[in-house]
């Protein structure tokens, strides 16, 4: 229990402040800054790194502090670029504005510490842990306790580790602290709890599934409209795939958030993502992508076609390596996104048992891949606009930007030419009473794929044309066209 103000600290030898004069001691984890450095710095080397992340698990042997030192040794952070909760710097602010000592003191990596220290230039001291000891709960104490004495120092913390901590101080302050754990502070004498700049709710877990990049996954139906086949069997087996292709999304996308944390929040909108943002704890996403994956595994074996499941699994594991390694190799990255787009509509054969015509396989991976490069092409739209040379965590500059323009032109009006041999092609009288009337098609995704890369162009397209394509109305109409170009086909 801290000892009452007035009188004499737990050690004897200190006599205990007032509170209004105390020092503050500040835990930066999930408190300065709205998110876990040990998390951080830790999918971070797994990113950057995947062969030094190898050697965590016998760094961990060593204990806690030489684990965080050998992150820390590979690891680089960017104090500019981290999360700050404001509640938290102005509690600071004002201790100052008293006369107050202000110190960071953290159970991270010294080196991370005295990086963020430098870089606010409010604190009085930083420490941390230094490879042999972990600054953290009743060590962190003892470490206060021998600096101020017991009952003499204030400590903002958010934890239930930090209870020891709590009851050594002259006043507890939680930040976004559980109702438990506010009482638990309360028993150990004066508390204060502030409120987060940044609260987390159910809404900021469903944004970090992105359930409108499930859009996407409605080309799973393709194959199914394309053999016009469309019994009950064959659409529930559809919409399962489609479940499960959606659950493995959603993992794949928390995976990538995770590992592109540092490019995120440099980026215009995506710093706003909940993950790079600190809305949801990084430990809840380290949960979420595989548990979303599981989900998507169990319902893939127990719904679908043995071959949907190896489709399945190819995804993840391409998508796994695009976040990892290949979203920073020039084309191949464009290349990449392509193919997985085009392994929707193949996921979609293989979960009824349709076969894939080469046509439909031609125009997707023509398609597709215009879109891929218009994705990119907005991304160094958004760079040129804000006087930046390269794409964060890209591996394209500025002037790369007209290639990227005149790979999109060149594979979108391809696409185009596919779609044109093929309603020409016998295989498609065999299908459509009136093949003519598709014909139609051609000018509208002509018109549609210029008009996407000259919005691109002029800055005006979000990261994804396909979300985009989904929210436009002028694309939604061309969409409506050509499906009444595929229904007068087959009807008239």
């Amino acid at each position: 229990m801290a000892a009452p103000t007035g009188q004499a600290g737990a050690l004897g030898d200190i006599d205990a402040q007032p509170i209004a004069c105390l020092p503050l001691a500040v835990d930066l984890d999930n408190t300065l800054i709205k998110t876990d450095l040990l998390y951080e710095t830790g999918l971070s080397l797994l990113s950057a790194s995947p062969a030094s992340a190898l050697g965590l698990p016998g760094a961990l042997i060593n204990g806690k502090a030489a684990f965080k030192a050998y992150i820390a040794e590979r690891a680089e952070i960017e104090p500019e670029n981290l999360p700050y909760d404001a509640a938290v710097l102005q509690e600071i602010e004002t201790a100052r504005t008293e006369g107050r000592e202000v110190v960071l003191v953290s159970a991270s990596d010294q080196r991370y510490v005295t990086r963020i220290s430098d870089h606010l230039g409010i604190f009085d001291g930083a420490f941390g842990s230094d490879g042999s000891r972990n600054l953290g709960g009743a060590e962190k104490a003892r470490f206060l306790e021998d600096r101020y004495g017991a009952g003499n120092f204030a400590y903002i913390g958010d934890a239930k580790v930090d209870l020891p901590i709590w009851q050594s101080a002259g006043e507890a302050i939680t930040i976004g602290a559980s109702r438990s754990l506010q009482r638990a502070a309360e028993k150990t004498g004066p508390a204060r709890h502030l409120s987060p700049e940044t609260k987390t709710d159910r809404s900021a877990y469903l944004r970090a599934l992105r359930p409108h990049q499930w859009m996407k996954n409605v080309l799973i139906f393709l194959p199914l409209m394309a053999a016009h086949q469309f019994d009950a069997a064959s659409i529930m087996m559809a919409l399962m795939a489609f479940v499960a292709f959606s659950l493995a999304a959603s993992s794949v996308y928390v995976l990538n958030d995770l590992l592109d944390l540092a490019a995120d929040r440099v980026h215009p909108r995506k710093r706003n993502r909940p993950f790079a943002s600190g809305a949801v704890p990084l430990r809840d996403g380290i949960i979420m992508a595989p548990a979303l994956l599981i989900a998507a595994l169990l319902i893939a074996v127990l719904a679908t076609e043995p071959l949907f499941v190896a489709v399945l699994g190819t995804y993840y594991l391409i998508t796994m390596a695009y976040s990892i390694a290949l979203k920073r190799k020039r084309v191949i990255d464009i290349c990449t996104l392509a193919g997985l787009y085009a392994m929707r509509v193949i996921a979609g054969a293989a979960a009824t048992g349709l076969p894939l015509s080469p046509w439909m396989l031609a125009f997707s991976v023509f398609l597709f891949l215009a879109l891929a490069a218009v994705k990119r092409q907005a991304e160094l739209i958004d760079g040129q606009a804000n006087d930046k040379n390269e794409i964060a965590g890209r591996g394209y500059t500025i002037n790369d930007l007209p290639v990227v323009e005149m790979m999109a032109i060149a594979a979108g009006y391809n696409a185009v030419l596919v779609l044109a041999l093929y309603i020409s092609s016998p295989a498609t009288a065999e299908l459509y009473e009136s093949p003519l009337m598709l014909w139609g098609a051609c000018p509208i995704v002509l018109y549609w794929i210029s008009r996407i890369v000259m919005i691109a162009h002029n800055g005006d397209m979000e990261d994804d044309p396909v979300i985009f394509a989904v929210r436009d109305r002028i694309s939604l109409v061309c969409g409506v066209g050509v499906l009444a170009c595929a229904v007068a086909a087959n009807l008239l």
